[in-house]
């Protein structure tokens, strides 16, 4: 998985990424909604059981003490998995907290079924409000319009190949958010230009480059000479039920970006 200390990228072509912050996890709990309101509501639960724990039965407590240590362990050994399996931090996070939520509310229903219930209002209540923060981090990618990617790709004086993300603020979009900035920052180069084209402010556009606006997304368009030469994933109406998981190593071999470095280098 990427280390937190990728978060220094220079957006390429998109201006500077924002100012780092000598702490950025703490930053983002404190500055982010989705972060600080999951956080609150796990550390509510320290002060339900601190003060329940007066209350209740001893046998009762020790009971309650197992199920806790058994949740602690089960979570432990998920997020571990997760940890190996998962390329991007934002990934990571989202399956991590959906077992956290999962098992504090299995816990919380030990204790009170009712307070099993605030739980799962609470947790629904910041999933309508609130949304994860995808990475914004641009690698050597550039963010662009609609009308400036045509524009590049039209130019002569600009590179041979673009390869271009179009996304949205999706689940999808958010967990794989780090990857194309990370891909940009290895391969990009005088032949080859990476671009971000955010579909969620440009809706209207998505039509002139063959994506309908039910089409699952990110979607990859490799570029040749304002030409479209391959696209990751071809959507079709028997490809909709089975999406790839979208990953470094299947972009890197879809779009042969190796090969295209190589070639970039031996020309050199």
């Amino acid at each position: 998985m990427e280390t937190a200390a990728n978060n220094n990228d220079n957006g390429g072509g998109g201006g500077v990424r924002k100012s780092s912050h000598p702490l950025p996890w703490l930053n983002l709990m404190v500055t982010e909604p989705f972060y600080l309101f999951h956080f609150l509501t796990f550390f509510s639960y320290v002060a339900v059981r601190s003060s329940a724990s007066q209350n209740l039965p001893p046998d009762f407590s020790r009971h309650l003490l197992h199920r806790e240590a058994q949740a602690f362990l089960t979570f432990s050994v998920l997020a571990a998995i997760k940890m190996v399996k998962q390329e991007t931090w934002e990934a990571f996070i989202a399956d991590a907290l959906l077992y956290a939520k999962g098992l504090l509310c299995a816990v919380a229903l030990i204790v009170d079924k009712h307070l099993a219930l605030c739980y799962l209002l609470g947790f629904l209540v910041i999933f309508i409000l609130t949304q994860q923060p995808p990475y914004d981090g641009l690698g050597d990618a550039s963010h662009l319009t609609p009308l400036q990617l045509e524009s590049k790709l039209t130019e002569g004086n600009t590179s041979k190949f673009w390869l271009v993300e179009f996304r949205s603020v999706c689940s999808a979009c958010i967990r794989t958010s780090r990857i194309f900035p990370d891909l940009s920052t290895v391969y990009s180069n005088r032949n080859l230009s990476f671009g971000i084209v955010d579909l969620g402010h440009f809706p209207n556009a998505a039509e002139k480059f063959g994506i309908a606006l039910n089409d699952p997304l990110p979607i990859y368009i490799l570029f040749e000479n304002n030409a479209e030469v391959a696209r990751l994933p071809y959507i079709n109406s028997e490809s909709k039920a089975s999406m790839p998981i979208i990953r470094k190593n299947l972009l890197c071999q879809h779009f042969e970006l190796d090969r295209r470095l190589i070639e970039h280098i031996s020309r050199k």
